[in-house]
């Protein structure tokens, strides 16, 4: 784990031009100008990792599924997992995951702000003991699999991030699960359940861009940490990557804007996502795919 997350051999190779955050910003506002005088500070268009990732794999599913979510065992034990191993990564005893999750799940409950307070608070004895056995076993892993982290590493968890564009219309934002390191070389990880899958590292890009032009140089590494495999997925990053997650995010961007502001036909793509696509019965091209009984490639 120590070796992947570390610098890799030919690193020193990756060389950045000059100014490569201010030329990312310009690139940024320059490509999505046209957007500006439509929009205001006082009613910015939010940019997030599964934005993106929404409307790049089927417009038409990010369209529908904005202001839809609803949380369920599956959906809250991501949420309990995740702050169970934030608090024992910053814990000085010895947790075992059992005490981070019990103490993780009246923590959530207590605060009423909690997006998921209320779900939680509402479980039955059964349906909370589903959730904690799930979240467990993803704290286990981390905790089996993972290297102590040490203080001079400086990790940081649930760090925000953040870049606002023509004075706070448009503002690229995200939540990072766990940074290692200073600006310069710092490595970004994401931590998973499930299968990997390329959007995952499409995500680790937008945010290694929104660090670049936050902090004004890049991080140096990014990795998904899959905790039902015990496995990193690492990544060097370059100025390509960059330049490629920027051109990424506009081209989201204009798509966003296309369909939600200026009314545009969403494109429909089908894939795994119509499985709970909540316009799914509706959609022919969505319907075609599941009788079809595609896999997930």
């Amino acid at each position: 784990m120590i070796a992947l997350l570390g610098r890799s051999a030919d690193a020193e190779q990756n060389e950045m031009a000059d100014g490569i955050a201010g030329l990312l910003l310009d690139e940024l506002e320059k490509s999505l100008a046209p957007l500006a005088d439509e929009l205001t500070p006082e009613s910015p268009m939010w940019v997030s990792k599964h934005a993106l990732s929404t409307v790049h794999t089927c417009e038409a599913h990010h369209l529908a599924g904005q202001g839809s979510f609803e949380w369920s065992p599956a959906t809250v034990r991501g949420t309990v997992a995740h702050r169970a191993i934030e608090i024992g990564i910053h814990h000085r005893g010895l947790p075992n995951p059992a005490e981070l999750v019990d103490e993780t799940i009246a923590r959530l409950v207590d605060d009423t702000r909690a997006p998921a307070s209320m779900y939680l608070a509402s479980l039955s004895e059964y349906e909370r003991a589903e959730v904690r056995g799930l979240a467990v076993e993803h704290v286990s892993a981390f905790q089996e699999c993972f290297p102590p982290l040490k203080a001079n590493w400086i990790p940081r968890t649930e760090s925000k991030v953040q870049v606002s564009l023509f004075g706070g219309k448009i503002l690229l934002s995200g939540k990072v699960d766990l940074t290692l390191g200073r600006p310069g070389a710092k490595v970004i990880i994401d931590l998973k359940t499930g299968r990997p899958n390329a959007s995952h590292r499409d995500d680790l890009r937008f945010y290694a861009l929104i660090e670049t032009i936050k902090m004004g140089v890049p991080p140096r590494k990014l990795a998904s940490y899959y905790l039902d495999q015990a496995r990193t997925h690492p990544e060097d990053v370059t100025e390509g990557l960059l330049r490629s997650a920027a051109r990424r995010t506009v081209d989201g961007v204009m798509r966003m804007y296309a369909i939600t502001y200026a009314n545009q036909e969403p494109v429909r793509r089908p894939g795994p996502q119509c499985r709970w696509c909540p316009i799914a019965e509706d959609c022919d091209v969505g319907q075609a795919f599941l009788s079809a009984g595609a896999d997930d490639d």
